[in-house]
């Protein structure tokens, strides 16, 4: 990666800013006009798991709903500018990782990549478990709510938001991990707080759960509950493992400090008792 030197003039970290901001448009442009021409099959993947409760044409392809004249171009763009950002993400956070480090300290920048790393992988997994596991069940809740008495159109540019709208709040909610763990870490909560106020917490957490989930559908919060709570505990034991570790290196180094001080301390008394000898043969040589 290549990093400038920490200290530049103005002018210069704005062009190097220019630069980097630069290469992140282009990259963006060059994937939006690709995915552009793909959006078709980018959106027959995202309707697959609610493929179940939309109509099908002879090919067996999702066949959705355009209102107005500028609709397919909007939900083209939309989905295009999603999916590039997406692709992109490596190229982003290169970038700004490139743009920032100069400015950490060294023990800053051991905590700044992984926290990227690990960040980018939550959110995707997000991404993924919403997918796989909630897409399919929450449509089917919120299609049986006009049973008996209205019939749904499948309007392109409402399942295209409500399945981005999903995807998001997945995302974002899966980075819950990494603020507990750098909550307890920095001690800015302590680690025994969290752990004997986990009646207060899960509250919390299905209220978020509830206020998160752009549907009303209690499978969909329930399911959301279910994987915050899975990902909190799972945040308070490596929490739990890294303090360990570092409250055993600290009594190491507190071990190793006290047997340092103890053989100075020893080698202090021979030397005295060394000295005392030597003054005494020293005084009765003198008589």
């Amino acid at each position: 990666m290549p990093i400038g030197p920490a200290r530049m003039p103005l002018f210069d970290h704005l062009g190097e800013l220019r630069m980097r901001l630069v290469r992140i448009v282009v990259s963006l442009f060059i994937a939006m006009c690709v995915f552009y021409m793909a959006t078709p099959t980018i959106i027959q993947f995202m309707c697959l798991p609610v493929a179940d409760y939309l109509p099908k044409g002879d090919d067996g392809l999702v066949v959705l709903n355009v209102l107005d004249v500028f609709g397919s171009f909007t939900i083209r763009f939309k989905v295009a500018l999603w999916a590039s950002v997406v692709a992109c993400m490596p190229i982003i956070l290169w970038q700004i990782l490139a743009f920032f480090l100069p400015a950490l300290k060294p023990n800053e920048r051991k905590w700044f990549i992984p926290t990227f790393a690990v960040g980018v992988f939550l959110f995707i997994f997000g991404t993924v478990f919403c997918y796989l596991f909630i897409l399919h069940p929450a449509v089917q809740w919120l299609t049986d709510q006009a049973g008996g008495f209205a019939q749904i159109l499948p309007d392109a540019k409402s399942w295209v938001d409500v399945i981005i709208n999903f995807e998001l709040c997945f995302g974002v909610a899966f980075e819950l991990p990494l603020v507990v763990f750098y909550l307890v870490i920095f001690d800015i909560v302590p680690y025994k707080k969290l752990r004997s106020s986990w009646r207060t917490v899960y509250i919390v957490l299905m209220v978020i759960s509830a206020m998160a989930t752009p549907d009303a559908s209690p499978v969909t919060m329930l399911l959301m509950f279910g994987a915050m709570i899975i990902l909190y505990e799972a945040s308070l034991l490596v929490a739990r493992i890294v303090l360990g570790n570092r409250l055993k290196k600290r009594q190491e180094e507190e071990a190793r400090e006290a047997a340092e001080d103890a053989e100075i301390a020893a080698e202090w008394d021979e030397t005295k008792k060394k000295a005392k000898k030597k003054f005494k043969e020293h005084m009765d040589l003198d008589d």
